[in-house]
């Protein structure tokens, strides 16, 4: 299976996804979205797409001309019912690419926070294993509105919006379940993290996340096993991971 994992700045990478990938017979080819010189591939050949986070936001693409051509190569994928998993600003453009808003959200989540299953994940593989409340890290300022013909799984006090189905192979997930305790620690020296946490420094407080990352981080790791696990089931059988019927209908990106 040739798996496509689409890249927006390098420290923000499949991080407990790859190994699970690979053990499961993926070919994984990753996409550096933002380079300059990116040749955005064809659909032929590749089997699922997953696209990670990113500090960029879908409506900054005037500044970031790439994500136009993101947005449509996720549209064909759409189109051609490929298995599709977006992370963070992954589930952003997947929102936008079946006509959803995408907006600031009205408070920063930047580390970690209760997360709610909602009744959509029932009866859902790849969800089945979330507890009702579970605590996941979270890097975002934007959020989604929840597509038409989608069916919402998660939300949290202070995003809604965390998550989403569409038809039986597409998810998005606003929070990362995939990072890993080092990326953690490499996320909080990166220049522009560590400038934007010095702005939200009454907010937001980086020694809270070191101490409370080594309480959490082993569930997140089982929680991201579970889910690349189950998307690469998808991607080998086709079977629906849900019961739940869904709509076929692609509206156009705004």
């Amino acid at each position: 299976m040739q798996l496509l994992i689409i890249q927006h700045v390098p420290h923000e990478g499949a991080g407990v996804f790859g190994p699970v990938f690979r053990e499961a017979g993926c070919s994984l080819r990753t996409l550096n979205a933002a380079d300059p010189k990116v040749t955005w591939p064809r659909l032929n050949g590749i089997d699922g797409l997953v696209v990670m986070g990113g500090p960029q936001s879908v409506y900054q693409q005037a500044r970031y001309p790439f994500l136009r051509n993101e947005i449509a190569l996720l549209q064909d994928a759409l189109k051609a019912k490929r298995p599709i998993l977006g992370v963070c600003l992954g589930s952003q453009l997947l929102a936008a690419a079946l006509g959803a808003k995408v907006t600031a959200n009205p408070q920063q989540e930047i580390g970690w926070y209760p997360l709610m299953r909602e009744p959509g994940a029932d009866r859902d593989a790849l969800c089945e294993t979330f507890g009702q409340t579970e605590t996941v890290f979270q890097w975002h300022g934007d959020t989604f509105a929840l597509p038409k013909g989608a069916t919402r799984l998660f939300s949290s006090p202070v995003c809604p919006e965390q998550g989403f189905r569409y038809r039986d192979n597409v998810y998005a997930l606003q929070f990362h379940v995939e990072v890993t305790h080092a990326m953690i620690r490499a996320w909080l020296q990166v220049p522009a993290n560590r400038a934007e946490l010095a702005r939200l420094q009454r907010v937001i407080d980086p020694a809270a996340i070191r101490q409370q990352t080594p309480q959490h981080i082993g569930r997140l790791g089982e929680l991201a096993r579970h889910v690349a696990a189950s998307f690469c089931r998808l991607m080998s059988t086709g079977a629906p991971s849900s019961s739940r019927p869904s709509s076929e209908v692609m509206p156009h990106a705004r």
